[in-house]
């Protein structure tokens, strides 16, 4: 038995009563919904027409809320419906990231995810969902697809039907008849900066495939984007706490250097760095009382929670390696490579991390982006270090980490190259890649991240016969430039709409 909804948009009237009949049925607070109705139009005037969609979870059979949720809050049942337990649910919002369709919100009653249930008690009980029952041209459909004798699997077997980004592979079973296509390919819709009773805080980037006689949006609710400064934040200073220990394994395997700055300063910021990362994580949780939960109910298919076990090991080796710095004078050659690898897997695992968010296209190059969190990682750590070592007055420590800065922010140059040359495949990516470069994030983009935080830097350091001043000021640009880049990059990859 499969569970899944059939639309008929032929009939649908656009009247809400299916939003309005879910808000009772599951007393879903203002400003949210477990379903909605959006308006488009085409044409122009007086040559114009409105057409409707209504959109809500899909129940995918192949569905990437389950596989990120770090707690196994959302799960599938027997019947196919895809449920959640709100008493499991940390708050994380990685599953809003993963859905392809703006299905899941944050109930700001108990600040846990939420979204269509299929109103699995009324299945449970022989009823029909709320929105079945209330619809008052029969448009909406719910029933077994599986079997074809149901009402839904009649209508899958004999009409023409749509289902909603079916690139994305999640096999969504929510399917739509007579639907308009422009309401399957949101990115594609032409923003208005203005409704009938409110404006638009911020006017989003339209799709260069967009022409004034093609389709505008009229009506949506809002749909925010669920991170923001703390998960910028979170990714800089991981990449500080995997740099710190990565250059100075480099330091002491490749330039033979030793003492307080790879013994003792080195692991010491890794540690400080990676409790702050810990911290920014456990911040970002709407249900903070509850992040214990990733050792007690973990998901070990979701990369929230391999992250999380890699943050710890490594915090222990660093902690390990401040030690033997502190009592011995010396590490390990074993404690310096188990934290190196483990600074390595600290930088990258984000990249596993966002591509489980398969509902943002901007974030599914996983392998690019470890590739640049790595690179991310060893300039944060070199930047850090120079100005550790400045403080300590450590010349001999700063030459060999102006090299390896020097080293990291070309290697920066050539990624960024990268990621403005590499051809976008959909219409999403290229939404936000425009948004990076020239849209809303444009300007502080290329100030900030990269003529303050990647140019200005590298020219400090390739002078010749630069003082250690210049060396330490590209430093504090360079650490600067990343913050910017991460918070930036975070919100391109948020600003194409899912729905």
């Amino acid at each position: 038995m499969r569970y899944g909804f059939v639309i008929d948009h032929e009939r649908c009237i656009g009247c809400h009563a299916c939003t309005v009949a879910c808000k009772e049925e599951h007393q879903v607070p203002v400003g949210v919904f477990r379903t909605w109705v959006k308006y488009v139009e085409t044409g122009q005037f007086p040559d114009t027409r409105r057409h409707f969609g209504v959109l809500r979870c899909n129940h995918c059979d192949d569905a990437p809320c389950i596989e990120i949720c770090p707690t196994h809050s959302l799960f599938r049942r027997s019947d196919g419906i895809v449920d959640f337990d709100n008493q499991r649910c940390i708050g994380c919002k990685s599953c809003m990231q993963a859905c392809p369709y703006d299905a899941l919100y944050i109930d700001p009653n108990s600040n846990t995810a939420a979204k269509c249930n299929f109103c699995a008690h009324r299945i449970e009980n022989n009823m029909e969902p709320a929105c079945v029952i209330v619809c008052p041209t029969q448009a909406i459909m719910a029933g077994d697809l599986d079997n074809p004798g149901s009402k839904t699997g009649a209508v899958i077997a004999s009409r023409n039907t749509s289902v909603r980004k079916p690139e994305k592979g999640t096999l969504p079973k929510l399917h739509y008849v007579g639907i308009h296509p422009d309401l399957l390919q949101p990115a594609q819709l032409a923003k208005q900066n203005g409704f009938l009773w409110a404006d638009r805080r911020e006017m989003p980037t339209t799709s260069g495939s967009f022409n004034a006689a093609t389709t505008r949006e009229v009506y949506d609710v809002s749909h925010t984007a669920p991170w923001g400064w703390k998960i910028a934040a979170y990714l800089w200073t991981k990449s500080i706490a995997a740099g710190a220990l990565l250059v100075a394994a480099i330091l002491m395997g490749i330039f033979g250097l030793q003492g307080s700055v790879v013994n003792v300063i080195s692991p010491a910021i890794a540690l400080i760095a990676v409790t702050a990362t810990a911290a920014l994580l456990v911040f970002d949780l709407k249900r903070p009382d509850r992040f214990f939960y990733l050792l007690t109910k973990p998901n070990l298919r979701s990369w929230l929670v391999l992250g999380g076990y890699i943050l710890m090991i490594y915090g222990a080796l660093a902690a390990a390696w401040l030690s033997f710095g502190i009592l011995h004078d010396s590490v390990p050659a074993a404690v310096v490579w188990a934290a190196a690898v483990f600074a390595a897997g600290t930088a990258g695992y984000s990249a596993f991390l966002f591509a489980q968010a398969r509902g943002r296209d901007f974030w599914r190059h996983k392998w690019f982006f470890c590739w640049q969190l790595l690179v991310q990682a060893f300039m944060a750590g070199a930047a850090v270090l120079v100005v550790a070592s400045l403080e300590l007055l450590h010349p001999g420590a700063v030459a060999s980490l102006r090299i390896l800065l020097e080293s990291s922010l070309v290697l920066a140059a050539v990624n960024l190259l990268v990621e403005l040359v590499l051809p976008r495949r959909t219409d999403e990516e290229r939404f936000a890649k425009r948004f990076l470069i020239s849209g809303a994030a444009g300007r502080r983009f290329w100030v900030a991240a990269v003529i303050l935080g990647l140019l200005c830097p590298l020219v400090l350091t390739v002078l010749p016969n630069a003082v250690h001043a210049a060396t330490g000021i590209a430093a504090v640009l360079a650490l600067y430039g990343l913050f910017w880049f991460e918070y930036l990059w975070l919100r391109a990859g948020q600003s194409a709409p899912l729905s």
